[in-house]
């Protein structure tokens, strides 16, 4: 599952976060339809285990963000999660997982976290919130940490995706701009419409930095 992670079709993990997780199923299936393989479900989210047991049968696994602690660790495997993503760094989250042999995205935002965190064993590293620092400052962690695989997330706009790309991101965590009202009633041709401009973005061609192509 760590090498699915890090060779995503397309690298965005879309984050689901609502009120309850009713409409989780039938998101998480126009995500996968579309080509997001790798989904989020967020436990601020009432329900969002049992919405994650109703995807057991999904052909692309699902996993279980905003896990704080260890008994949240043990709650999402139970529950099915193929990873786990946290917003901060939590050594017991980190053990944890590495004891049930299950990736872990690690939140964190300085150097000194982002390398603890991935010392202690996480699997990637979430740059959160990425927002306040935007693209810039992700290029300046990847130069002197070049071996850690990070993801942008929070704040990440469709129309940044390919920047952050461009300044070495492996992944992108993506929630309210691309899922929308999608959790909540919204219109489900509207979420396609939103993935189809974020894919359309992410195979732009990079422009080097003399502006030459």
């Amino acid at each position: 599952m760590a090498d699915n992670l890090l060779q995503l079709e397309t690298p965005v993990i879309a984050i689901l976060r609502a009120p309850t997780a009713a409409r989780f199923a039938e998101v998480t299936a126009v995500l996968h339809e579309s080509g997001i393989t790798a989904v989020e479900f967020t436990l601020t989210t009432d329900g969002a285990l049992d919405a994650l047991r109703d995807c057991a049968g999904f052909a692309h696994p699902i996993g279980v963000g905003t896990v704080l602690t260890a008994e949240d660790v043990d709650r999402a495997v139970d529950a099915g999660a193929a990873y786990l993503i946290t917003p901060i760094v939590s050594d017991e989250v980190i053990d944890q997982a590495c004891r049930l042999s299950i990736p872990v995205i690690s939140g964190a935002f300085t150097p000194t976290e982002i390398h603890h965190a991935w010392t202690a064993g996480s699997t990637m590293i979430k740059v959160f919130p990425a927002s306040v620092g935007g693209p810039e400052y992700l290029r300046a962690i990847r130069a002197p940490l070049p071996d850690i695989p990070l993801v942008p997330t929070g704040g990440v706009a469709l129309a940044d995706a390919r920047a952050y790309l461009d300044a070495g991101a492996t992944a992108l965590g993506i929630g309210s701009p691309l899922i929308g009202d999608a959790c909540t009633g919204g219109d489900l041709d509207a979420l396609r419409e939103r993935v189809a401009v974020l894919r359309e973005e992410l195979s732009r061609r990079s422009v080097p930095a003399n502006g030459l192509s």
